[in-house]
């Protein structure tokens, strides 16, 4: 059975703990699959890496890969097209891929003592600035601004690279899923 699964959409995700992957999951990556065997360019790449999960936010799927690999989702994102790819198989909806980080709480007084120092990029800043890189990739960040608004609530400012810049309905699909994943409200500007 171990070889059978090697060449279908299945080697495509790796859930942990052997979970089973949900439609939208299966879906993913059987698009996946499909561009790794039909398309020349994204032959090569898309046989070394696999996905974690998928999740839909309104009309925007989020796929999330296993931090290591992102170098390579990236590069096939720049050089490649790849989310222009996948967003033809879904046609309707937009696709951003993600890296998959954790969040180590911190450390308080009541709760067990940790082996080990917590790393400075499992803390909850960390993971949020990462999310957003990753969400405006190949763009550049080349600011940010948080501004307080009199009621108390923040906005976060970011301001992009003028190169490869996003066009307005892609800010508007980064602002609603930096706002889904992180509770964060973001609002960006090209410089």
């Amino acid at each position: 059975p171990r070889l059978a699964i090697m060449f279908t959409h299945r080697s495509k995700i790796r859930k942990a703990k052997n979970a089973t992957p949900d439609a939208l999951e299966n879906e993913v990556a059987q698009a996946l699959y499909e561009l790794q065997v039909n398309s020349d360019k994204l032959k090569q790449p898309l046989r070394e890496v696999h996905i974690t999960s998928a999740k839909l936010v309104d009309t925007v799927i989020i796929v999330f890969v296993p931090v290591p690999q992102m170098v390579n989702f990236q590069k096939m994102i720049k050089e490649r097209n790849l989310l222009e790819e996948l967003e033809k198989k879904f046609s309707g909806k937009q696709v951003v891929i993600l890296g998959e980080r954790r969040i180590i709480r911190k450390e308080s007084r009541n709760a067990r003592q940790l082996k080990q120092l917590r790393p400075r990029s499992r803390t909850l800043t960390a993971v949020h600035e990462k999310i957003l890189d990753d969400l405006v990739y190949p763009t550049e960040i080349i600011g940010k601004r948080i501004r307080y608004r009199q009621d108390g609530s923040k906005l976060l400012k970011v301001h992009l690279h003028q190169d490869n810049k996003p066009t307005g309905d892609k800010q508007e699909i980064f602002a609603k899923v930096y706002k889904s994943l992180t509770g964060k409200d973001v609002a960006f500007q090209v410089l």
